[in-house]
């Protein structure tokens, strides 16, 4: 009689985090949701088995749901299950949590990551007058400065859209927030 091994848990989670690692977002499937910065932890829940702290890019996201059964399927492709999502929306996702790896995935998918988020940017809602955007977003083809927003939103309500005028092809940027 043959014993099968059963990993140690924090092999466990480290393999769930491999596996995660893999798991592209459905809206952007060129960056993983770990690179993202949705996937907050990875860790065994009382009862043995793996629970994942997932943060939505922003509270009324659509893909929630996507996000949760495709994860939930990669680890139990994987032979990690049972595993269970915990939505955590507090602190609110930020663009900052997009690791550097995931910044370049962006650009070589044809969307401009954002910047850093300002520091006294973290305030209540506000309702301003509208000002033009900060001129100088470059060009994730040609990496020219000169270009303009055509709208506010793009294909989703975390990107607006934007074209170059020096080789006028249109882009997605991915707002800062």
């Amino acid at each position: 009689m043959s014993l099968a091994l059963v990993p140690s848990p924090d092999a466990r989670v480290q393999q769930a985090w491999s596996v995660l690692h893999g798991v592209p977002d459905p809206e952007v499937p060129a960056i993983s949701l770990c690179d993202l910065g949705i996937v907050r932890d990875v860790r065994e829940d009382a009862g043995g088995g793996l629970e994942i702290v997932l943060t939505p890019t922003y509270s009324g996201c659509p893909a929630t749901e996507v996000i949760e059964a495709d994860v939930l399927a990669a680890l139990q492709a994987a032979g990690l299950g049972p595993a269970r999502v915990t939505l955590q929306r507090a602190p609110a996702w930020t663009t900052d949590w997009i690791s550097a790896a995931g910044r370049e995935k962006l650009r070589a998918y044809g969307i401009a990551p954002p910047g850093p988020v300002a520091a006294d940017a973290a305030r209540p809602l506000v309702f301003l007058p509208r000002r033009k955007p900060e001129p100088g977003l470059a060009c994730p083809r040609c990496a020219s400065t000169r270009t303009e927003r055509l709208a506010a939103f793009g294909s989703t309500p975390c990107k607006a859209l934007w074209r170059c005028l020096a080789c006028h092809e249109p882009f997605e940027h991915f707002k800062p927030i």
